[in-house]
């Protein structure tokens, strides 16, 4: 995987790398030793559209490591990569009930007034993922936090 990201030429090669972390032989050796790999494809993937399937992947250590996996999360959304940042607030998206709300706040208020817009938007997203689960959280979350008006927006848009 690590060899057909690295040397890919055309984005659907890194979409195919990203894509064998999904099959069966690859699911049944997930382990937080695969962190470093993913933080790898974060930071070298550097768009979107690579970063946010590969959260989805540090989402499931989350929920299967959370000892190991949050304090590397915390370090993340202090990181001076924007794509790490971001992978911080979105990996818990879809995990309803489960959302590790202490680590989701945490990463937010860190990154509240950042300017970047793929921030600004990871942080709605997160918030409007969430408050499917628990509405009156997000409500007072953002009525307690100084957050940009494209987040505020994005994470009220369906109360």
């Amino acid at each position: 995987m690590r060899a057909l990201w690295d040397d890919a030429q055309y984005r659907e090669e890194r979409y195919a790398a990203t894509a064998l972390c999904d099959t069966r032989p690859a699911r049944a050796l997930r382990d937080p030793s695969l962190l470093p790999l993913y933080r790898h494809l974060v930071v070298t993937g550097a768009w979107w559209d690579h970063v946010d399937e590969v959260a989805h992947r540090v989402g499931e250590l989350l929920v299967g490591w959370p000892a190991e996996i949050a304090p590397q999360l915390h370090s993340w959304s202090t990181s001076d990569d924007r794509w790490l940042r971001r992978v911080s607030i979105i990996c818990q998206l879809g995990r309803k009930h489960d959302t590790d709300v202490e680590l989701l706040a945490a990463a937010i208020e860190v990154n509240g007034a950042d300017r970047d817009f793929f921030v600004r938007k990871a942080i709605g997203w997160a918030l409007r993922e969430y408050a499917r689960s628990d509405p009156d959280w997000v409500r007072a979350f953002v009525d307690a936090h100084e957050l940009s008006p494209l987040s505020r927006r994005e994470a009220l848009r369906r109360l």
